[in-house]
């Protein structure tokens, strides 16, 4: 499933796309990037610092509460494609956590891959969640 968005600032309006890739039963993988306009993909190591970095971690988190409303059982994994990335979607959870915390499960990887509930503070390779209530196992 595919989510289109634009991203407006000085340099301009830049077609976004976020994307979930079923990796096995229930479990996705979460990708997002500029739209690549020959191939209509992700791409993912562009970096099109068009100053609305809030708003889009704000987007992409709407996506991810829309697809796991849409799909009650899902898992969704993220992870950036380098460690800056990572770090930046681990600064996006912290800030928010007061708003994601009572809604999502979130787990973070440790070096070693060994997977904990979220702690803020705590530095992670990537990111599982899923929705409260609403994933059966």
């Amino acid at each position: 499933m595919a989510y289109h968005f634009t991203s407006n600032g000085p340099q301009g309006s830049i077609q976004k796309i976020a994307k979930f890739n079923l990796i096995e039963d229930n479990l996705y993988n979460f990708g997002f990037g500029d739209l690549d306009p020959v191939t209509g993909d992700i791409s993912d190591t562009a970096v099109s610092d068009n100053k609305d970095v809030d708003v889009i971690m704000g987007t992409l988190g709407s996506i991810i509460y829309d697809f796991t409303n849409l799909f009650a059982n899902s898992i969704v994994s993220v992870q950036g494609t380098n460690k800056v990335r990572t770090r930046l979607y681990q600064m996006n959870i912290n800030k928010h956590w007061e708003r994601i915390e009572p809604v999502f499960e979130v787990y973070g990887l440790l070096e070693g891959d060994q997977w904990e509930l979220f702690r803020k503070g705590v530095n992670y390779q990537a990111f599982l969640g899923y929705q409260k209530g609403m994933f059966i196992f």
